[in-house]
C-alpha cells in the first residue's frame, strides 16, 4: 500500500507520466487506486514492458517518464535491462520506482517466525527462472525444511508434492528441481548479472508482514539520476492496513 500512495504521489506531479503494468492499477493505496488517480487528471500509463517506457521518453521529452516497478525476481531483471538500454542511448527523462520484493529473504523471515510450522516448501517456478535453486538452499541446510521447485500445472504441483512427501519419508532435506523443462541450479547468469550491476538490497514492507531487512531492492547510488524515489521524494505512509480486511490483504472499496 505505501508503494501505491508513492506511485501516485509521483503521478500527480505536473509534466510525469507513470507508467507500470496493468494489474497495479486496480491495487488500493491507502485513499485511491492509480486507477483513481487516472480518472483525476494523472497521466498513468499501462504498458506490457518497461522497454516500452523508453518509447515514452524519447517521444516527450519534456516529461518525465517514469516506471513503478513491482513484482518479483521474474520481472526486476527487465527494470535492469531497461536502465542499461536508457545509459547506453543517453535517455536522461526517465525513472523507476522500485518496488520489488526478493523471495528467499521473506522465506527466511517465516523461518524464523515461532508462529510458522511448515513441513515443506513448493518454491515458485517462475522466480526460480531467473534465481536458480541455490539461494534456497539454507531452507534444506539451516532449517532441514523439503523444498521443490515446480512448474505451473496441476501434474507439476503433484509431483512436487509427491518429491516433498519422498523427502519427509527418507527423513532428508534438500532443494529439488521438479520444473527442470526451465529451472536450472545456477539460475539465468545473464539476468542475474544485470540485478547485480544495477540494484542491492534494501528492506521492504511486506503486506500483512511488516518490515523485512534486504528482502526489496533498490538502485545502486552510482545510478541515482534514474532512481525515481531521489528525484521526487514521495511521501511513504506507514504500511498500516484497513482493519476491515481479512489476513491483512487491502480490500477495494
Amino acid at each position: 500500500m505505501r508503494d501505491v500512495d508513492a506511485a501516485i504521489s509521483i503521478a500527480e506531479n505536473p509534466g510525469v507520466i507513470l507508467t507500470t503494468f496493468g494489474d497495479m492499477m486496480r491495487v488500493p493505496g491507502g485513499s485511491k487506486s492509480l486507477l483513481d488517480a487516472r480518472s483525476e487528471g494523472a497521466d498513468v500509463r499501462v504498458l506490457y514492458s518497461p522497454l516500452d517506457a523508453l518509447a515514452i521518453a524519447q517521444k516527450e521529452p519534456k516529461k518525465e517518464v517514469v516506471f513503478f516497478g513491482t513484482g518479483f525476481e521474474t520481472t526486476s531483471p527487465l527494470l535492469a535491462a531497461s536502465i542499461a538500454h536508457a545509459e547506453q542511448a543517453g535517455i536522461r527523462n526517465i525513472s523507476v520506482y522500485a518496488a520489488f520484493k526478493l523471495v528467499p529473504p521473506a522465506l527466511k523471515a517465516l523461518l524464523d517466525s515461532a508462529d510458522v510450522q511448515v513441513d515443506g516448501f513448493i518454491l515458485p517456478g517462475h522466480v526460480s527462472t531467473i534465481i536458480g535453486s541455490r539461494p534456497y538452499e539454507f531452507v534444506a541446510n539451516q532449517y532441514k525444511i523439503p523444498s521443490v521447485i515446480t512448474g505451473f500445472e496441476a501434474a507439476e504441483i503433484i509431483e512436487g508434492i509427491l518429491m516433498i512427501l519422498r523427502q519427509i519419508s527418507q527423513k532428508r532435506a534438500a532443494v529439488e528441481i521438479q520444473y527442470r523443462t526451465v529451472v536450472r541450479e545456477e539460475g539465468n547468469p545473464r539476468a542475474i548479472a544485470l540485478l547485480e550491476k544495477y540494484f542491492e538490497p534494501a528492506e521492504a514492507y511486506w503486506r500483512g508482514i511488516g518490515a523485512i531487512p534486504g528482502s526489496g531492492l533498490k538502485l545502486r547510488e552510482q545510478y541515482a539520476a534514474f532512481d525515481a524515489y531521489k528525484k521526487f521524494k514521495p511521501p511513504l505512509s506507514d504500511g498500516a492496513e484497513p482493519e476491515l480486511c481479512s489476513a491483512a490483504i487491502s480490500c477495494a472499496a
